[in-house]
């Protein structure tokens, strides 16, 4: 598979104020993200998490190193449309990204500032509402959605642009258990279905086990980086940088500290069960 996002020997700070020193966020951090491919980025508040993602959409320009998109510099004012067509920003409040009075003005509004011609638009709007099951609502007003609703309608807002890849900073942290559910559901479907690169900032372990890789950032370097059973087999670590495991990593983890000897890499509810019935079947607890 090939990159679609590079960043390189990234370094970036944070202005200070009234001749204040700046803050310092990445010194030297590499990562590339593979074309199709679904990556959760974790970590504590502060540690760099939506710096980087705004890096990927040139909202942020590097103080030092680059960041690639599509062999594309992001630093390169001539280039940030170039970038901003090939990946897509949904954020934390999808009330900031709601624009208009109806749902499928809304979507359109992406496509008509890239300059899509109407009849172009008028499917682009059709399509991203079906792929994020809002269809039905095209004529709705979004202040009328639930929290989960009008999150996918932002990420149709996005879709209609066609981007190879969408990045999602914390989407579902303002959402109830529902609406968490809805918007994992349909950003897997986009990846899985669609192919669309999908990069999401998370603090939710439940939503990164589901991802096919895991990067952790910790004060602005990568501690971590695989798949979701190796990153979150790591307990220890995890609990040293203020991180948890999923739920069921964690029972097993704290299972194995009364003499238990059983896997850390169960992050299902059904796998964990299983090994814990085998474990006590077999008779491995001292």
């Amino acid at each position: 598979m090939k990159e679609i996002i590079s960043a390189q020997h990234l370094a970036y700070s944070y202005p200070g104020v009234d001749d204040t020193p700046g803050i310092a966020v990445f010194e030297d951090l590499n990562l590339m993200v593979e074309e199709g491919s679904f990556v959760a980025i974790l970590g504590t508040n502060g540690c760099g998490k939506s710096t980087l993602a705004k890096h990927f959409n040139s909202i942020l320009l590097p103080t030092g190193g680059k960041v690639y998109v599509c062999g594309i510099d992001t630093s390169l004012e001539e280039r940030i449309m170039s970038v901003r067509r090939n990946v897509g920003m949904v954020f934390q409040n999808p009330d900031n990204q709601i624009v208009a009075n109806v749902v499928e003005e809304d979507v359109a509004f992406g496509p008509e500032n890239l300059g899509i011609a109407s009849p172009e638009i008028r499917q682009r709007v059709d399509r991203a509402l079906k792929q994020v099951g809002m269809y039905e609502y095209r004529n709705h007003a979004p202040h009328l959605l639930s929290g989960g609703q009008k999150q996918r309608v932002a990420i149709a807002g996005v879709i209609a642009m066609e981007p190879r890849c969408i990045v999602l900073d914390e989407p579902t942290a303002m959402l109830d258990p529902r609406g968490r559910q809805e918007v994992m559901d349909t950003i897997l479907a986009l990846n899985r279905e669609k192919g669309i690169t999908v990069v999401l900032i998370t603090h939710h372990m439940d939503e990164a086990a589901r991802c096919g890789r895991v990067v952790v950032l910790h004060k602005g370097k990568i501690a971590a980086d695989g798949t979701p059973e190796v990153v979150f087999s790591q307990v220890e670590m995890l609990h040293g940088i203020g991180l948890e495991a999923p739920e069921t990593v964690e029972l097993c983890w704290k299972l194995n500290q009364c003499g238990f000897h059983l896997p850390l890499d169960k992050l299902s509810c059904e796998d964990c069960a299983r090994a814990i019935f085998d474990a006590v079947g077999g008779g491995t607890a001292t």
